[in-house]
Formats: structure tokens, sequence, C-alpha cells
């Protein structure tokens, strides 16, 4: 506009043009995300219009910043964070922390158990839905997979509560007590009827793979490491932690398995697919699992009277609750070779109808 119609005024700290147009005083002002006008004939009253309107704006502005301001302090960090965001940061610490194995097994459970949380925050995930979810579970007769969960969950929320500072509600979550089904050796009706499968069916897939883990104890994930020399098979230890050197065990031809040896291809039953060692064995015994070959192997050598310790070299335990022997003691004993061959000497008995 002319500057012979402009004048101005301050307000605030900030300077107010305006201007007398057709009989009028106006005023307008915008800025900082505020638009005010006032007009009146009289210079004074457009001046006292605006400024009251100024401040009438201003002050709903500041009520609703410190609204927002207040709003955000009472959000809580825990009403941010995302369940899943720590799901996938306990998944990468146990990356690199847990052989390959253990991680491919917490992944799974991870991605196909607890993606029903995706979505929820810290806060959300609330005891009483935890709860139910775990309760669900057991309802679908997956009593071991929901102890799993449970474990899985504490662990995770352990890391998130420490750092979020606020309680676990894994703490109060409970499961229906399970007896857990634990395996029993082969009677030797049983073990009988095992070696005869085997003798009589040599080229089959599973044959050898099931001797080798009847007469040496293994697990069936120990089956891939096996080496045979000098009368003695040598394996490295499943469980063993990530980090740790690998443990290999030696265990000595017994008499027993002397008698199957010729039946035995160890090459095969290194690369025998662990389901097909699984669903041949199934066969044999519905209601039996392949890891009750190990509890047989172990109980024929204290059976035979095997030096408790000397089972617990062969089978890999680092704990039997019938050795009394403290850890510290097994840990500074080396036997010799001829004191385990001997007490391999002592696995010796008779299967009827097997050979």
């Amino acid at each position: 506009m002319p500057t012979i119609f402009r004048k101005i005024f301050a307000c605030k700290d900030r300077v107010i043009p305006c201007r007398f147009h057709k009989g009028v005083y106006e005023a307008h002002y915008r800025g900082n995300g505020m638009d005010v006008f006032a007009c009146a004939k009289d210079f004074g009253e457009m001046k006292r219009k605006f400024i009251e309107k100024f401040n009438e704006i201003e002050s709903q502005r500041e009520a609703a910043a410190g609204a927002e301001t207040e709003s955000r302090a009472e959000c809580k960090q825990e009403d941010l964070v995302l369940f899943s965001d720590y799901v996938d940061e306990w998944l990468e610490i146990k990356k690199k922390t847990t052989k390959p194995s253990t991680y491919k097994e917490y992944e799974r459970l991870c991605r196909h158990n607890l993606s029903v949380f995706e979505g929820k925050t810290i806060s959300q995930m609330t005891r009483q839905a935890i709860q139910r979810y775990l309760f669900g579970i057991v309802d679908e007769g997956k009593h071991r997979t929901a102890e799993k969960l449970a474990q899985l969950m504490t662990s995770i929320f352990d890391l998130a509560c420490d750092d979020l500072g606020i309680s676990s509600p894994m703490k109060r979550i409970t499961l229906p007590y399970y007896e857990v089904k634990k395996g029993s050796c082969l009677i030797v009706e049983e073990e009988s009827r095992l070696v005869k499968f085997c003798i009589e069916n040599k080229d089959a897939a599973a044959s050898s793979a099931l001797l080798v883990l009847l007469y040496f104890g293994l697990r069936k994930s120990e089956l891939a490491s096996i080496a045979v020399a000098d009368g003695k098979l040598t394996c490295v230890t499943s469980k063993t932690r990530f980090g740790r050197a690998e443990v290999r065990r030696t265990i000595p031809f017994t008499p027993v398995f002397k008698r199957v040896h010729g039946y035995v291809d160890f090459e095969k039953a290194k690369n025998t697919n662990i389901h097909t060692i699984e669903t041949t064995f199934k066969r044999l015994f519905p209601e039996r699992h392949v890891h009750e070959l190990r509890y047989t192997f172990i109980t024929r050598c204290k059976e035979c009277g095997v030096a408790g310790e000397v089972v617990m070299v062969w089978d890999g335990h680092s704990f039997d609750r019938d050795v009394k022997t403290s850890v510290i003691d097994r840990g500074y004993t080396t036997y010799s070779d001829e004191f385990l061959q001997k007490e391999a000497e002592k696995v010796n008995y008779e299967l009827k109808n097997a050979e």
C-alpha cells in the first residue's frame, strides 16, 4: 500500500502493519502459524480489537502446546517400543552367541509363534494376554512348545525390562504341570528284533546308522562327525556350547558290537538322513523314539559292570547322579587306552535270534 496510508504499531514485540481503506482502519498479521485481522473506523479501537484477538489466539496456541508437551511427558517409553523390536534384538544376540542349529530353532519359534504379537508395544504385552496365549497352545496339546515359548519370552522380556526399567510380565506366568515322557532302554527282545532287522536289511538306508546309535550311544546329530580307526569310533559331542572347543570322544568296539561289525557301513551311517533313521525306527517301534537307543547303550554298559565314569566318557555326559566323583576330579583323570579297552570288553552279552 502507499506509504502515506500506512501506519504501524507494536504488539508483543511484533510490528503490525495497518492501513486506512475505504474509511476503515485495518490491521492484518500472518506469521508463526497465526492469522489475525481487525478493523474499525477509529484507529485506537482497531488497535484494541487487534491486540485482544492476538492475545486470545496466542493463549490458545500456548495451551495446546502445553497439553501436547504434557501428553508427551505422560507417554512412557514402553508405550512406544514394539515387542517385535526386542524379539529382533534378542535374536541378533543369539545369532552371535549360540550354535547355528540352536539359533535356527530360536528363530523358528519366534517367527512362527510370536508373530501373533506383531505390532504390539511392550506395554500392550500384559501378563493376561501372554497367559491366555500360552494356555491356548497348551489346549492344543503342545505343552512342550508352550514351555519353550515361556522360557524364550522370559529371556526377551529380561532384556526389554532392564532397558526400560519396568517389571517383566513373565514373573507371574504359570503353566499346568506336565509329566515329561522319559525314554527307557530297549528290552532284550526289542534289541534282538532291531538287530535282526538291520542284519536282514543290511542295504536299507537306515540299518547301519541304527546299529551305530545302538552300540555306541551317540546322539543322532553326532552321526555326521563319526570316524573309525583301530577298532575305535570317534565323534564330536554335539552338546558343547557355542565358542567352546570341540569335544571329541572315543568309544572302543565292544564284543557285542564286533558280532555285527560286518553288517555296518560307517560311511552310509554317517550320511543317512536323520528323518530316514527316525521313520525306519518308528515303523519297528511306534511307541519309542530313536534317542532310546542311547539309553540302551548306557544301560547295557552299566549292566555289564563298566565303571560309571567310563560310561560318562563314552556317552559325553557331564553329570550322572550315580557317579559321585566331582566334575573337577573327573577333569583331572585321564584313563589309559588299555584301561578303556578292558572296560569295553565287559560289554559282552548274547542276543537270541538276532544273528
